[in-house]
């Protein structure tokens, strides 16, 4: 029987001011989060409900756990198909839906005593970001952004605002994976540093080059491969310098953390991003404590953070329910046609291709994959057999979309522990609101003793 998890427990009678609680912005009052025991216990909580969130969607015919957790399987289905999207896009919403049932199944299990989930789904393990003394002038730097679309230049202004809100020291910038240099730039602008700016693509490079000459800006690229072997006197990672990384995707950021880490750095900043673009099959723990959970995360569980989207209008979300129907039905025509019983993936189709019919699509898909479609095939019935598939899959996703947090947490917290065993000091903070982007969480490490 699983023990207690949270020194406070959260029940899930409390009112329901405290499940809407914004899950996006720590408050005033939280604590410092103990990095270990809340990997500890994420790490129990994503065992034990592993059957909800490492499954693959599109696999399935059924909902693969219904027996194991009947309460959820019934609330699932009471959801009318109009409400899918609405609760999927309300992180507060999901919780409040799904919670009561996921904790009436574990209870009937006798899984835990008091097992409270709310406080491990939900994103408490960020700290009080710092305090802003000087806020970036952005009237005073239009130009800058005359490249950068506004999202990006808003996530540049608050990851430069946050990652340099207590800037003392005064570092040497290296900008890692830097493309055409935005983050360096404004950090060579702003806080009058010089900057290394790393990128593997030539024409980045010289396209960055040229901006930052044109604004006579300290900033120098180096055009470098970020695996490449390196040693210590010719490494761009140095001592006394303070890396940054802004959405370095997957092995990229983990790269600069080991790299930096050895070198010992003194002062670290990165936001991770799309944690599924690694060299293995599997992800490869960082800390101690996470080797120890023994979790198995593959490409595809690692993804589940990234299905958080704040942009997709109705009309988009119109178009993927659509194309994710039409992709199902086309899989049940091609396991009747092949005799497999195994989903077949197709390739990325053009948006205008959803502006034909079913069989179309049908008979361009069979094309990719070499299959022939029987002349008396009732492409109808094999559309119903998608439409009614893609309900499945929808609230097979909603129960895995209660996880992405707690995964998304795991991982970070990994990284920030790794950090501490490496020597160094730690938060964890959210550098902008998530409508702006759900990958808002930064990590900055500063390491008090040198060698």
């Amino acid at each position: 029987m699983l023990t207690v998890i949270m020194a406070e427990q959260v029940q899930i009678s409390q009112q329901d001011s405290e499940l809407t609680q914004s899950a996006d912005l720590p408050q005033k009052d939280v604590i410092k989060p103990d990095y270990a025991t809340r990997l500890s216990q994420l790490s129990t909580l994503l065992a034990l409900t592993q059957p909800l969130w490492q499954v693959v969607a599109f696999d399935c015919k059924y909902l693969p756990w219904q027996q194991a957790f009947p309460t959820l399987a019934a609330k699932l289905w009471r959801i009318p198909d109009t409400e899918i999207d609405l609760i999927d896009s309300n992180p507060s919403l999901l919780l409040s839906s799904l919670l009561p049932a996921l904790e009436q199944d574990l209870q009937a299990a006798k899984q835990h005593q008091t097992l409270s989930l709310l406080p491990l789904l939900n994103r408490q393990a960020y700290e009080l970001a710092a305090e802003i003394n000087q806020p970036i002038d952005e009237s005073a730097l239009k130009h800058f952004s005359g490249h950068i679309k506004g999202r990006k230049w808003q996530q540049i202004i608050a990851f430069t605002e946050q990652a340099f809100a207590n800037n003392h020291d005064h570092l040497p910038i290296l900008e890692w994976c830097a493309g055409k240099g935005h983050l360096g730039r404004l950090i060579a602008k702003t806080q009058q540093g010089s900057v290394t700016s790393l990128e593997w693509q030539q024409d980045l490079c010289e396209q960055g080059q040229s901006i930052a000459d044109k604004w006579q800006l300290d900033q120098k690229f180096i055009c470098a491969d970020a695996f490449a072997d390196v040693c210590a006197n010719t490494s761009p990672i140095k001592q006394t310098q303070h890396a940054v990384a802004l959405h370095a995707c997957g092995d990229l950021h983990v790269r600069l953390l080991r790299l930096a880490s050895e070198a010992g750095t003194q002062i670290i900043s990165i936001s991770p991003c799309c944690y599924h673009l690694i060299q293995d099959s599997h992800y490869q723990p960082l800390s101690n404590i996470a080797k120890q959970a023994k979790l198995t995360l593959s490409r595809h569980d690692l993804q589940l953070p990234l299905q958080q989207s704040v942009i997709a209008n109705q009309k988009h979300n119109t178009l993927r329910q659509q194309e994710i129907a039409w992709r199902l039905g086309f899989d049940s025509l091609q396991r009747t046609i092949r005799q497999s019983d195994q989903y077949l993936p197709v390739p990325t189709i053009k948006q205008s291709q959803l502006a034909g019919s079913f069989s179309d699509f049908c008979v361009w898909a069979a094309a990719q994959k070499s299959i022939s479609i029987p002349s008396d095939t009732i492409f109808d019935d094999y559309l119903q057999q998608g439409l009614n598939r893609q309900r499945l899959t929808q609230r097979i996703d909603l129960v895995r979309h209660l996880f992405r947090q707690a995964i998304e947490q795991w991982l970070l917290i990994d990284r920030v522990c790794f950090l501490n065993e490496q020597g160094y000091q730690v938060t964890l903070t959210e550098f902008c609101p998530t409508e702006i982007t759900p990958r808002n969480a930064l990590i900055h490490a500063y390491k008090t003793h040198l060698v």
